[in-house]
């Protein structure tokens, strides 16, 4: 059975969007490592492998169906100016990713594609996970407030001055 156009049009979508969260995860852990938050950096950096790993997995399907994949991002990575806004800004990618997925899901299913929808849905997991963890993020954020926050999340000094 052929591909379907339309599921073939939510993977590209799906790849396009987790190579903007790789890149944005990136882009965060950069930043924290710059503000010298280096355990949540390192966390960045793990999630951004996660994404990465998401992005082969729906351009391995589009090359399976036969398809033509593109590397283009979905959009651009923002600079967050603050922890808080960081969080959130990743908060919306994932309800949107996870909206988005939900739907192309069913969308799969509905074309008799099974690989994909079952795809789709292991992808929903995950990003169910990140949700919880940003949505915990930025709870820990208001109840402890930035400084502490911030000081469970950086390595203390080495002698020397070195974090």
């Amino acid at each position: 059975m052929p591909a379907s156009p339309e599921v073939l049009a939510d993977l590209q979508t799906a790849l396009s969007m987790e190579l903007t969260a790789a890149h944005q995860y990136q882009l965060h852990g950069s930043v924290l490592d710059d503000w010298g938050i280096d355990r949540l950096a390192a966390q960045m950096g793990e999630e951004m492998t996660e994404e990465l790993g998401h992005s082969k997995a729906f351009l391995d399907r589009i090359l399976f169906l036969k398809g033509t994949p593109e590397l283009t991002m979905q959009k651009t990575p923002v600079v967050a100016k603050s922890l808080a806004e960081m969080f959130k800004l990743d908060l919306e990618d994932e309800k949107e990713a996870i909206c988005f997925y939900t739907g192309a899901a069913k969308k799969a299913y509905e074309a008799g594609d099974i690989g994909s929808r079952s795809l789709f849905e292991k992808i929903v997991l995950d990003e169910e996970g990140h949700m919880g963890w940003l949505e915990l993020q930025l709870d820990l954020l208001e109840r402890m407030g930035e400084p502490a926050y911030i000081a469970k999340h950086m390595s203390a000094p080495t002698e020397g001055g070195e974090a």
